[in-house]
């Protein structure tokens, strides 16, 4: 019975931070819409998003890249279709793997340090002497990470795609004789543009969500240090489930009808 209680005490909390972060998200839209930007701060949120997670982002788009690489080929080879292995792989990088990924990459190390900071600040009442500065915690504090996330997630997504594709293009080339000109011809075949601009919303999209979630986490954090750690772990959780959620209805509703990749 006990259990049980703080079971739907936790799952009532959870709809509740959820709920304010969808309010959080429309107090972003409207106080982007009277162009209200913080530019130092949006700059330093920026190269924490951007260059400092380029790193992490790019090792791990390389070897999906070779893994999916080797699960394919080998098929593919079996059915006489190896040079079909360079378009297939970049389909799969475009449309889902490289944003999916790269936005994964981003909520665990960025969301998390967003509802962390945000927090401590939360519990140390330096929110609350923001207020009293007369500075609204959403100008100074939500805007610039919401800005860095959805100007630097697409970047991030372009440059683990082409890793991601040099991977898989070394792979193919040293284990299973697929030449690189075959490989490159292939992707000029399945890929096109409309694949490449679906990436960059997807990656704006979630983007969005990690900031907002990260930082509506911290905003909501109450119970000195242990409840940072909880804000901070609840947060990635319900980034990553926002991202596969997002995904799923944003896919549908860009791959509608039948597919034209293997056309001409």
């Amino acid at each position: 019975m006990v259990s049980k209680t703080s079971f739907n005490s936790g799952l009532g909390l959870w709809l509740q931070r959820l709920l304010a972060a969808i309010l959080l998200a429309g107090q972003v839209v409207i106080h982007l819409l009277k162009v209200r930007v913080h530019r130092r701060n949006t700059l330093e949120q920026m190269a924490a998003v951007g260059p400092d997670s380029l790193v992490i982002a790019l090792i791990t788009a390389a070897f999906v890249g070779m893994v999916f690489t080797i699960q394919v080929a080998r098929e593919f080879l079996y059915f006489g279709a190896g040079q079909a292995v360079g378009g297939v792989l970049a389909l799969a990088l475009t449309r889902e793997l490289a944003p999916v990924l790269t936005a994964v990459v981003i909520a665990g190390r960025v969301g998390s340090a967003f509802a962390a900071e945000i927090g401590t600040m939360r519990v140390t009442e330096q929110i609350d002497a923001l207020y009293v500065l007369k500075t609204d915690p959403i100008d100074y504090l939500v805007i610039p990470r919401v800005l860095a996330c959805c100007l630097m997630l697409p970047i991030l997504t372009l440059l683990s795609l082409i890793t991601g594709m040099l991977g898989g293009m070394v792979i193919s080339d040293s284990f299973y004789s697929i030449s690189q000109v075959v490989f490159l011809d292939s992707v000029n075949n399945f890929l096109q543009v409309w694949d490449l601009c679906t990436a960059l919303i997807k990656a704006v999209v979630f983007g969005a969500l990690v900031a907002v979630i990260g930082c509506s986490w911290g905003l909501t954090t109450t119970g000195g240090a242990k409840g940072v750690g909880q804000s901070t772990t609840t947060a990635v959780v319900t980034a990553l489930l926002a991202i596969f959620i997002a995904n799923f209805f944003l896919s549908w509703v860009m791959f509608q009808g039948p597919g034209s990749a293997l056309v001409g």
